[in-house]
C-alpha cells in the first residue's frame, strides 16, 4: 500500500476532460485500481453538463481504507486532473482543488508554467504525444485517458501502476490492454512535478 495517512481519510480526485477524451472511464478504472491496491471504500461517478463530444465534462473517483458511508458531492478535492489544458480558461479547475492539493495536467509544458499563488503542487505530463507515439488513436482522436493515469500513480504516490495495470487489462481486450499500459508506463516515467506531494 502506498501513501501515508490515517485510515478515515477519504481521497477525492476530480477528473476534468471534454466529452469523447474518456474522463469518465479513467475515473472509473482508478476506482477499480484503488480498490486492487488495498482500498476498501471506492467510488466514481460522472456529472455532466451538455452531454456532446467536445464539451466540458466531470468525473469524480474517491476512495478510502475504509467503507465509504457519505456519497454526496465532496466540495474540494485532493487531487485535480485534467485532460485539455485548455479547460484551465474556461472551468474554474482551481476552484475545486484544496489549498495544499495537486493539480495533474496533460500538457508538454513543464509544471513551473502552471504555478499560482496558491500552495499546490503541479504536475505535468505529454500524455499526447506519449499516446500517439504507442498508437493510442481512433478515427483521429488521441485518446489519453488512460496514459494519464500513469501521471496520477507517479505524482500522488496514492495507487500503485501495478495496480493500474491490473485494472487497466480487465476493461481491455488484451492487445488494447498492452497499448493503453504501455502509455501509461510511459507517462508515469514522463511526469514532471514542481516538489514532492504529501495528501494532507
Amino acid at each position: 500500500m502506498v501513501g501515508d495517512f490515517t485510515e478515515e481519510k477519504v481521497i477525492n480526485v476530480t477528473w476534468h476532460g471534454r466529452g469523447g477524451q474518456g474522463a469518465v472511464t479513467a475515473a472509473m478504472i482508478l476506482a477499480e485500481a484503488a480498490y486492487l491496491d488495498g482500498y476498501q471504500g471506492v467510488t466514481a461517478a460522472p456529472f455532466f453538463g451538455v452531454e456532446r463530444r467536445g464539451a466540458p465534462i466531470t468525473a469524480t473517483t474517491r476512495f478510502s481504507r475504509k467503507p465509504i458511508r457519505t456519497l454526496s458531492p465532496t466540495a474540494q478535492a485532493d487531487v485535480v486532473v485534467v485532460l485539455d489544458e485548455r479547460l484551465l480558461q474556461t472551468v474554474d479547475v482551481l476552484g475545486g482543488l484544496k489549498p495544499d492539493g495537486l493539480l495533474i495536467l496533460n500538457s508538454s509544458s513543464g509544471p513551473e508554467k502552471f504555478c499560482t499563488d496558491m500552495d499546490i503542487a503541479v504536475a505535468t505530463s505529454d500524455a499526447n504525444s506519449i499516446a500517439k507515439e504507442v498508437g493510442l488513436v481512433v478515427a483521429g482522436t488521441v485518446l489519453i485517458n488512460t496514459s494519464l493515469l500513469g501521471a496520477f500513480s507517479k505524482a500522488s504516490c496514492l495507487v500503485q501502476m501495478e495496480s493500474l495495470e491490473k485494472a487497466i487489462g480487465e476493461n481491455f481486450s488484451k492487445q488494447a490492454a498492452k497499448v493503453n499500459i504501455e502509455g501509461a508506463r510511459l507517462t508515469y516515467e514522463a511526469t514532471r512535478i514542481n516538489r514532492d506531494w504529501q495528501l494532507s
